[in-house]
């Protein structure tokens, strides 16, 4: 990585502003999910180990988008579910120390709670979203938010595929800009797997869309990926483009023509692109009790598939044998309704295994990350990316904006 970090300037006594990557579920006042909030605490903690005033800032959810909707439907908007007051309270328990909070992140309470913050302390700041000038990437909003430190550190990967405020208008205003570890470590594995991946190179993508997924496809193909499962709902694109029966399956019929594309392009550059076999079906007029498993040649026009078959699982882990890099986005099925999370769930344990065996794994995208702990593997995969949209637009090759903000070394 070509950007300066976190240990490349001096903190100690100094405010220090890291942007955190802490959107993350929280039901009933209570965090249901802290895996990105544990994933800052390297950061988090060196700068309390050198003795900065940690003052931390992010986003949770959007806000004012679900206030607009609350409105044009006349209907009560909560806006406490957006506070990330429960994160302070999680947060303060995995330090084991108090985490300030200021009730909002820019204006006099936050600056007073700054001014009265000790070396080591550490303070969260209010939903940024809950400005409009956050996401507008306002340049007095990003102002405000700079005048509160003095030095600048983006540990959110996750978001920095966005041009909003605290990601990149900041920098404009605060300076330096570096790198927090979080940021640093996801940009060391994807670029590895973008530009010197060990092969035998095995990347897996499900998820719905096709659309979603063909930069990332197409970056796959170019950089040199020897092997490209497909499962999920965006495999019926490519049957159908085959003119196989896909029945009531989820398919985007004008990506069929880009599905056929991939494929050409593919066979061209050598890659091998293999798509499930049989997958588990329900029949759309009897869904809770037809579920079973059948080749995809079978599919009739009143059925829906949600999951690959028991079939597909095996030729899948057939071909992670011997794998040197996996990268692995999007389950492989209807993951959040059981049965159909057997097919995502058996690939977690496959990439588990083929890391085991030696191959360097990087996992990324919710229900994927699910499934790795729904398998009770997530801590024997190499990298488990935190980025969401932003893995999948580094990897398809585009600038990030809140990398390109900070300081080169």
């Amino acid at each position: 990585m070509n950007k300066k970090t976190i240990r490349d300037v001096e903190i100690s006594g100094k405010k220090v502003f890291i942007r955190v990557d802490f959107n993350v579920p929280v039901r009933d006042g209570k965090v249901e999910d802290d895996t990105r909030v544990v994933a800052a605490l390297p950061t988090i903690n060196y700068a309390i180990e050198k003795g900065a005033k940690v003052i931390l800032a992010s986003h949770l959810g959007r806000p004012l988008k679900d206030k607009k909707k609350a409105e044009e439907k006349g209907i009560t908007y909560d806006e406490s579910k957006y506070s990330l007051k429960p994160v302070a309270v999680r947060l303060s328990e995995l330090l084991h120390k108090e985490v300030l909070f200021a009730e909002d992140c820019i204006g006099e309470q936050a600056r007073q709670k700054v001014s009265l913050m000790k070396a080591g302390d550490v303070l969260l700041l209010e939903n940024l979203r809950f400005h409009a000038g956050e996401e507008k990437n306002d340049r007095e909003f990003a102002s405000k938010l700079a005048e509160l430190a003095e030095i600048y550190v983006n540990d959110a990967f996750g978001a920095a595929h966005r041009a909003h405020a605290s990601t990149a208008g900041i920098t404009e205003f605060l300076q330096p800009a570096v790198a927090g570890f979080l940021m640093e470590k996801e940009l060391d594995y994807l670029s590895k797997i973008l530009n010197n991946p060990e092969k035998p190179f095995v990347a897996i993508l499900g998820g719905a869309k096709v659309s979603d997924k063909i930069p990332v496809i197409e970056s796959l193909i170019s950089k040199g990926v020897d092997k490209i499962l497909i499962g999920g709902a965006m495999a019926y694109t490519f049957f159908k483009a085959h003119g196989l029966t896909v029945g009531k399956s989820l398919v985007e019929d004008g990506m069929i023509p880009k599905a056929l594309e991939i494929e050409k392009s593919a066979e061209k550059s050598g890659v091998k692109l293999i798509l499930p076999t049989d997958h588990q079906v329900v029949d759309s007029y009897d869904p809770l009790h037809s579920r079973r498993v059948i080749p995809i040649e079978f599919t009739t026009a009143g059925l829906v598939g949600l999951d690959i078959g028991t079939e597909t699982v095996a030729i899948f882990k057939r071909e992670l044998e011997g794998a040197r890099t996996i990268f692995w986005n999007g389950p492989m099925g209807m993951f959040e309704e059981k049965p159909f999370d057997e097919g995502t769930v058996s690939i977690a344990k496959a990439v588990a295994e083929a890391t085991e065996n030696g191959a360097v794994s990087v996992v990324g995208g919710g229900d994927s990350i699910s499934a790795l702990k729904q398998a009770g593997v997530a801590d024997k995969i190499s990298h488990v990316s935190t980025g969401g949209g932003a893995t999948l637009e580094f990897l398809a090759g585009k600038k990030l904006p809140g990398v390109e903000a900070l300081n080169d070394k």
